[in-house]
C-alpha cells in the first residue's frame, strides 16, 4: 500500500513540476520576430557568394571529372551524365533559388 503511495506522491510532483515549467516558460518568453534577426547574415552571404561564384564552378568540374572517370571505367550509367549535369545545375541556379524563397518565407 505504501507504494502505491508513494508512487502516486511523484506521479502528482512531477505534474506540477511540468506545469511549473510550462507555466513559467510561456510568462517568461519574449515575442519573437520572424526575419528580424541578423545574426548569420554575414555567413549566409559568404557561403552564398562561395557556391555561386569559384566554389560552384569547383563543385561542378570535381563532379565532372568523377563523372568522367566512372565512364572510363567500362560501365555505362545515366547517372554518371547525370549528377554531374545536375550538380552544375543545382550550383548555378538553385542558390539563388532557394535564398529567395527563404526570403520570401520570412
Amino acid at each position: 500500500m505504501q507504494s502505491v503511495l508513494k508512487e502516486t506522491g511523484r506521479t502528482e510532483l512531477a505534474v506540477v513540476v511540468i506545469a511549473a515549467l510550462l507555466f513559467a516558460s510561456f510568462w517568461f518568453a519574449g515575442p519573437a520576430f520572424a526575419g528580424a534577426d541578423t545574426t548569420f547574415d554575414t555567413a549566409l552571404t559568404k557561403f552564398t557568394d562561395f557556391l555561386e561564384g569559384s566554389g560552384g564552378k569547383i563543385i561542378t568540374v570535381l563532379s565532372l571529372a568523377g563523372g568522367i572517370v566512372a565512364l572510363a571505367s567500362g560501365r555505362f550509367s545515366m547517372g554518371q551524365i547525370a549528377i554531374p549535369v545536375g550538380v552544375g545545375v543545382g550550383a548555378g541556379t538553385g542558390i539563388p533559388i532557394v535564398t529567395s524563397t527563404v526570403t520570401a518565407t520570412i
